[in-house]
């Protein structure tokens, strides 16, 4: 594949013009145009829209521009992987983590290993469970951490921590001093809830639903951060857990947990057919220690068992 035609794409498509990409390139404009139309030839797709006056991407373009990202991402880093063999600096470790435990578990855990280990380059990419996967099975990353169950064939999980599902209020709500609330005690609150897809959302949906009860009013957001961002902010309460919430702050949040309980399981998962090198096993085994403080230092967090 012709890499100059593959920046030319991608800086057409960011700038959104082919004038702001010669520019960059200091190519001419049929110049840029020509190496993008090899491209399209090249992989037989339209990426772009030349109907009207201007390029406009199309949803081909979009899903390739994605993937071709990634791909001049890992290209601009040969320099510096040539630099560190030379240096004699081989070893390096790559992890995915999902949001909802990206700040108060992989990163505390990256952070020690950083400091116990500094011969060994890490590097530390959040993306959502839907990605991670994907990414993961293509052989991307080392190792991820994230909610469970993945199914895929390219990937094998292993349990690592369970946390119990909380109800996330508002420090000043009408139900904040419970010990514990049901589904049917929530359902007549304004409930913030995941998209449609997200496997949170799916747990929260199954809470409701196992009671026999269908909350009212609801408001449907991208993440469970910003989930109880809102509910901070007074907009309603959600059900998610303390690992999630304690990236947002507890200064305006209550947690209560919900009966009957609801435990959600994080857990490792790994390329397949993946070796295992020292670096990897290092890190395991720093994670776990982490995940061992974590649950005991609260009630509903607990180590998981295979």
């Amino acid at each position: 594949m012709n890499i100059k035609a593959l920046r030319a794409f991608s800086i057409t498509l960011s700038e959104g013009s082919l004038i702001a990409a010669s520019e960059i390139l200091h190519l001419s404009q049929p110049a840029v145009s020509r190496l993008i139309s090899g491209l399209e030839a090249e992989l037989r797709l339209t990426l772009f829209d030349r109907s009207g006056r201007n390029l406009t991407p199309t949803p081909e373009g979009f899903a390739f521009y994605r993937e071709a990202g990634r791909i001049l991402e890992n290209l601009d880093e040969v320099p510096r992987i040539a630099a560190e063999i030379r240096a004699g600096r081989t070893e390096s470790l790559r992890i995915v983590t999902m949001p909802r435990i990206a700040q108060t578990l992989s990163a505390r855990a990256v952070a020690r290993f950083f400091k116990e280990h500094p011969d060994i380059n890490i590097s530390l990419d959040v993306r959502a469970r839907r990605e991670a996967g994907k990414w993961l099975a293509g052989r991307e990353y080392d190792i991820g951490i994230g909610a469970l169950p993945v199914e895929h064939p390219g990937i094998r999980t292993q349990p690592l921590l369970r946390v119990r599902a909380q109800a996330i209020l508002p420090a000043d709500h009408k139900l904040a001093k419970r010990q514990e609330l049901s589904a049917t005690e929530l359902v007549n609150e304004p409930i913030i809830r995941l998209m449609q897809g997200l496997l949170l959302r799916d747990q929260l949906d199954d809470i409701f639903h196992s009671a026999g009860v269908s909350p009212g009013q609801s408001c449907e957001v991208a993440s469970s951060q910003l989930a109880c961002s809102l509910v901070a902010e007074g907009a309603g309460i959600t059900i998610a857990d303390e690992l999630v919430s304690a990236q947002i702050g507890l200064e305006n949040l209550i947690l209560v947990p919900v009966v009957p309980e609801k435990w959600m399981t994080f857990g490792l998962l790994y390329p397949v057919s993946q070796d295992r090198t020292e670096a990897l096993c290092r890190f395991e085994t720093v994670l776990r220690d982490v995940v061992r403080e974590l649950a005991g230092q609260s009630p509903t967090l607990e180590v998981a068992m295979d």
